[in-house]
C-alpha cells in the first residue's frame, strides 16, 4: 500500500463567527489533512510538534483513525500552537485574534524512518524551509509531492517560498494567494507563472465558488456544493488538501484524468467540514455519508446536451 505524510500543526482553536463561538478547540492544519484523508483507510502519518498541554483524547482521536503519531512529537513541558479568529458575516473574510507559536516555534520536524520513502508527501502550511527540510529527509523522490501555503509567507519568506515551490510537482493555494504570488488577476495568467516556477499541477482554491485544477494548457473546475448552512470555514482548505492527497494515494494514479475525480473528493470533504465547529463534523464522518454527498455533486454538475 502506498503510504502519505503529512507535515502541519495540530493546534487549538477558538473561533468566532456569526453562529456562535468556541473555546479552545483541537485545530490544525495536519489535523485537518489527516482526518479527511483516513476517509480512505489509506497508510498515514502526521509529523507535528505540540506541548505537554495537547490532550490525550485528542492524540487517541487521531491514532483511532489509524493515523500513525510516531512522528508527533510532544514537548511536556512546552505549549501547544494557539491561533484564535473571527469570521465577517461573509465569512470569506476574517480577522486574526491571537496567534501563539508556542512549541511551533522551534519545530524541527523529524519523518519516521519508515515513512521516508512514502510516495505521496503533503506540505501543509508551514515555514517554506520547514516544508523543505521534509523533501531532504525522504529517501526517494516522492511520486508525488504536494505544497500548501499562504499570504504570510509570500510577505515575510518569499524567496525560501519560491525555492520550495520548484520541488514540488503541485501547489494549492486560495485565489487571492495566487494573485499576490503572481502579480496577476487572471487565475488563468496566475496559474502559468506559477507552473512556471515548478509545479507541474496548480490547484486554486475559490471557496464557496469552488476550485480550479490547472496542467499545463488544461483547466478542470470543480464547483462547491451549495450548502444551506455554514458554520465555520476554518480548516476547510486543508479538508480539501487531505481529500485530494488521501484519494491519490488510495488510487495509486497521479495522472490529471484521476486528479480531477481527487478535486472534486477534496471538495465534497470540504463540505462536510464547514457544517460544525472545528473538526466536529469530520470526526465521526461516514462512507454512507460521503457516498450520498458524491451522488449530489455528480448531480450538480452532470448533464446532456445536444450538440448541433
Amino acid at each position: 500500500m502506498s503510504k502519505l505524510v503529512i507535515v502541519g500543526t495540530v493546534a487549538f482553536d477558538a473561533i468566532e463567527t456569526p453562529f456562535g463561538k468556541t473555546d479552545k478547540i483541537l485545530g490544525g492544519a495536519a489535523t485537518y489533512i489527516g482526518l479527511s484523508a483516513s476517509q480512505f483507510n489509506v497508510d498515514t502519518a502526521i509529523v507535528s510538534v505540540a506541548g505537554g498541554d495537547f490532550p490525550q483524547e485528542y492524540i487517541d482521536l487521531l491514532s483511532n483513525k489509524n493515523i500513525d503519531l510516531s512522528g508527533l512529537e510532544i514537548v511536556k513541558e512546552g505549549k501547544t500552537f494557539f491561533w484564535s479568529g473571527k469570521y465577517h458575516n461573509d465569512m470569506n473574510s476574517r480577522d486574526t485574534l491571537i496567534t501563539e507559536l508556542n512549541t511551533l516555534a522551534d519545530f524541527n520536524p523529524v519523518v519516521p524512518d519508515h515513512y521516508k520513502d512514502a510516495e505521496i508527501v503533503m506540505l501543509g502550511n508551514l515555514h517554506p524551509l520547514v516544508q523543505q527540510s521534509v523533501l531532504n529527509q525522504m529517501t526517494k523522490k516522492p511520486k508525488l509531492a504536494i505544497l500548501d501555503t499562504m499570504d504570510f509567507w509570500m510577505d515575510c519568506a518569499l524567496e525560501d517560498l519560491h525555492a520550495v515551490i520548484k520541488n514540488v510537482d503541485v501547489i494549492t493555494i486560495n485565489d487571492e494567494e495566487a494573485r499576490q504570488l503572481t502579480g496577476e488577476y487572471s487565475l488563468v495568467v496566475a496559474a502559468k507563472k506559477i507552473h512556471a516556477m515548478g509545479p507541474t499541477y496548480v490547484v486554486i482554491k475559490k471557496g464557496e465558488h469552488g476550485a480550479l485544477l490547472f496542467h499545463n494548457n488544461e483547466v478542470f473546475y470543480a464547483p462547491a456544493l451549495p450548502l444551506e448552512e455554514v458554520f465555520d470555514p476554518t480548516g476547510a482548505g486543508d479538508t480539501f488538501a487531505g481529500g485530494f492527497a488521501g484519494y491519490l494515494v488510495k488510487t495509486d494514479d497521479i495522472s490529471f484524468e484521476n486528479m480531477k475525480k481527487a478535486v472534486i473528493y477534496g471538495s465534497m470533504l470540504a463540505s462536510f467540514c464547514v457544517e460544525k465547529f472545528g473538526t466536529e463534523r469530520m470526526q465521526n464522518l461516514t462512507s454512507a455519508e460521503t457516498h450520498k454527498r458524491l451522488l449530489e455533486f455528480k448531480a450538480l454538475t452532470q448533464f446532456e446536451i445536444e450538440l448541433t
